[in-house]
């Protein structure tokens, strides 16, 4: 059984200060990491290494976004965990505009191998996100969906050793609707920075077997107290941009009009299906 949750959003971005940024995928919005950004993902992992070793994470489970991948390498090198890639906690994009094609997808678990030799390809994802975007409560009901389908899945596929004390690297959308989905509370108020990490411990009364929806309680959320610099670029939903009730539509990447939107939504192979 899984005792207890830590989840962390990725370091400061690169394209918060510069124009010329490179991607290193070649992907659009696929920024990699400041210096500083690399100074906070050092800073997370002392945070852990400073835990007994009974209270480390013992799975890193990553958004395939360079910036999260790069902030979970320095714990994973440093605790000799594996990180699996899963799009079922890649980041939040509000509706596209009419017109402007699709949001990105980033590559392959086996591309993204490529630059982060301690990802582990064993994992398949579970959940893709559309590229249409998602509003508000698509966001949090994509977050609900993946994680019953997520425990059932690693109840399966590793070891209870291994999914003890589970790390989830990812957005600070996806942070807040992550939480709110093992609390129970989709009102709940966060403002999440970088590098910044909630830490949830399962209920110990009142909670069936199997559930997860609401199964955990909140130990810390969103705290920066392990960064030096503190909490820095804190973002909440409160502060998209909404428009007679609806979120303002984004943009699609130039010169996606003419691709799939695929695959969408849980991909379970057929063994888990059966047993769901």
């Amino acid at each position: 059984m899984t005792e207890k949750i830590y989840i962390a959003r990725h370091g400061f971005r690169l394209n918060w200060i510069s124009t010329t940024w490179q991607s290193a995928t070649g992907l659009p919005r696929d920024p990699p990491l400041t210096a500083y950004g690399e100074t906070q993902a050092e800073e997370l992992n002392q945070y852990f290494l400073s835990f007994p070793e009974d209270e480390r994470p013992t799975a890193i489970f990553s958004s395939p976004y360079y910036r999260c991948l790069q902030t979970s390498r320095p714990l994973a090198k440093a605790l000799g965990v594996p990180i699996y890639v899963e799009h079922g906690v890649v980041e939040w994009y509000s509706p596209v505009a009419p017109g402007t094609g699709l949001h990105p997808r980033p590559g392959s678990t086996e591309s993204l191998k490529t630059f982060f030799s301690e990802i582990d390809p064993s994992w398949s994802t579970l959940y893709y996100p559309s590229r249409k975007g998602e509003t508000v409560k698509e966001v949090h009901d994509r977050v609900d969906e993946f994680l019953v389908s997520f425990f059932a899945a690693i109840a399966q596929r590793l070891p209870l050793e291994r999914r003890r004390r589970l790390l989830f690297v990812t957005h600070a959308a996806t942070t807040i609707a992550l939480v709110r989905s093992f609390v129970g509370d989709r009102e709940l108020h966060m403002k999440v920075g970088c590098c910044s990490i909630s830490e949830l411990d399962r209920h110990t009364d009142g909670v069936r077997e199997g559930q997860v929806l609401g199964a955990f309680k909140a130990i810390a959320l969103a705290s920066g107290e392990h960064l030096k610099g503190g909490s820095s670029r804190e973002w909440g939903f409160e502060d998209i941009e909404v428009e007679k009730g609806r979120v303002v539509e984004d943009p699609g990447v130039p010169g996606s009009e003419g691709e799939k939107d695929e695959p969408v939504g849980l991909q379970l192979d057929n063994h888990l299906t059966s047993n769901l």
